[in-house]
């Protein structure tokens, strides 16, 4: 499992496994029954507490998207996958609306936007 962190994101460390691994659930990386590394052994590969990967795990376990087994592991439920896109669609959807209100409170008007957007897309 590929998970890579942004110790400078305002995203905590927890939600960005959450977020990595939901993503990897969505693009059929990730199966149902398939075994998560354990709690130590990504803690250690990630260089990260034992509680923060705990916290993701319990966060996935709370949404549906693992179970864990006492003594044997966490593992990936079946999970749907065109509803995860869409969740993940509508926090993007709420993030940008975030930047554009706050871009319009800077004074940038919607064409300088759209040209940021498209620089964005093409970079």
């Amino acid at each position: 499992m590929n998970i890579i962190i942004n110790h400078s994101s305002m995203v905590p460390i927890y939600e960005q496994i959450v977020d990595a691994v939901k993503t990897q659930i969505r693009k059929g990386e990730l199966k149902e029954d398939e075994n998560l590394p354990s709690v130590r052994m990504l803690a250690k590969d990630l260089k990260i507490s034992a509680l923060t990967v705990k916290k993701a795990y319990d966060a996935l376990e709370e949404e549906g998207f693992a179970i864990t087994i006492h003594g044997k592991g966490t593992y990936i439920t079946a999970a749907n996958t065109e509803l995860l896109l869409e969740e993940q669609k509508k926090e993007i959807e709420a993030d940008l609306e975030k930047a554009v209100l706050k871009a319009r409170r800077c004074g940038i008007s919607d064409e300088e936007l759209k040209n940021l957007l498209e620089l964005i897309l093409e970079g």
